[in-house]
């Protein structure tokens, strides 16, 4: 390991040494690192199609500069690996940026490596809030966990709803929903009856179902990453009758459009808030689905897409501006505004992190009897991350 560092100290002097000069066509290597295997699997293929929807959009060229993406398999949550992962990209293959990091744990592995070595890390989705503070060359367009629960808080309460129970996948990005909803819920006069915290690895929601039930709340709010987890949760609540006993679903990124199809009719009338949705309604976003379609025919377009898209945005912007002079990259876009698949964005100067709408939606069918995440209001516009100081 500490060869490997040695190694490390004396790359990053030789690619600063270079960068300084920061020449018209010189290639540029980004390094995105994700899960291509195991059961996560799903979040790299979304990544990979999206950076890809961009460059056939864009080009490979930023500015004057050659955009070569190298892609790296990190198997799901993975510090560890992430790590070496990550070191073998910026020793071995020499990457100037870096991009990607579906998991919190992954991405704060990583925090203490770019420190030093100085590289521009864009996060395509990891989204516990204290991820950008640290380090100072992360950058985040995806989103945070407090930015989309709070919205869903205030929603709730301005429903009637007036109990609940709070269950959470118990790692970084659950226990600040977890926080999020309670803190903003009650602040409003509402009741959690119950905080329920499940191991990253639970399997069988059954269990946790009862409890939920035994408190009879007038809703339970949920947070679970998208994929496996999500679907088994939202079967379980089915099977188990909460929506018949009238316990109303809460959730942010649950009905992931990657699984809906699977949860079939079950999932009608389900609501969430979140930044995005496969069916928003705008220019933008039907030309990134025409051009997904073109790729990759059939796949969805998810919280993954978005997060993906706009983080290949942010690093054309970057190389565009700096080339390999990453020490002046996450300056160049501080406070950058730009129109999203999923509406209007913009980085805050301060955090690095997104500014963006935040939409209530709720399953329904479209004119082809799709099942889809329809938005029907702009619970908040312009939203910052709520978990940070600003």
């Amino acid at each position: 390991m500490k060869k490997l560092l040695r190694t490390l100290a004396a790359a990053g002097t030789i690619v600063l040494a270079f960068a300084g000069s920061a020449a018209a066509d010189h290639t540029v290597k980004v390094g995105v690192i994700a899960p291509f295997s195991g059961p996560f699997a799903i979040w790299g293929k979304q990544f990979k199609n999206a950076v890809e929807v961009y460059v056939a959009q864009n080009g490979k060229k930023a500015g004057t500069h050659t955009v070569e993406f190298i892609y790296k398999d990190s198997g799901g949550p993975n510090p560890s690996g992430t790590k070496s992962l990550a070191q073998e990209l910026i020793v071995r293959d020499k990457v100037d940026y870096l991009g990607g990091f579906v998991f919190t744990p992954n991405a704060l592995s990583v925090a203490p490596l770019i420190q030093k070595a100085k590289v521009p890390t864009v996060i395509f989705n990891a989204a516990t809030s204290i991820i950008v503070k640290k380090s100072d060359y992360f950058v985040r367009p995806s989103f945070s966990l407090w930015q989309v629960t709070v919205p869903m808080a205030e929603w709730a309460w301005k429903q009637g709803i007036k109990t609940a129970v709070i269950a959470v996948t118990d790692y970084g990005p659950g226990n600040d929903a977890e926080v999020a909803f309670r803190t903003t819920f009650e602040k409003l006069g509402g009741k959690v009856l119950d905080a329920i915290r499940m191991p990253l690895s639970t399997t069988d929601f059954g269990p946790f179902m009862q409890r939920i039930k035994d408190k009879n709340p007038n809703a339970v709010f949920v947070f679970l990453p998208a994929g496996p987890p999500s679907f088994a949760f939202v079967k379980s609540y089915n099977e188990n009758g909460m929506k018949a006993q009238g316990i109303q679903f809460l959730g942010t990124g649950e009905m992931d459009e990657t699984t809906l199809d699977a949860l079939g009719d079950a999932a009608l009338g389900l609501t969430t808030a979140y930044h995005y949705s496969g069916a928003h309604d705008s220019d933008k976003n039907r030309a990134f689905l025409k051009t997904l379609e073109e790729i990759s025919p059939g796949a969805a377009a998810n919280l993954a897409s978005v997060g993906a898209y706009d983080g290949a945005h942010v690093l054309y912007q970057m190389i565009k501006a700096v080339g390999s002079d990453r020490t002046k990259a996450v300056a160049a876009v501080k406070g950058m505004a730009w129109e999203s698949p999923r509406g209007p964005v913009s980085l805050d100067p301060d955090t690095r992190h997104i500014i963006q709408n935040v939409y209530i939606r709720r399953v329904a069918k479209d004119e082809n009897g799709k099942l889809i995440n329809q938005e029907f209001d702009i619970i908040r516009k312009a939203v910052p991350d709520l978990g940070l100081p600003n």
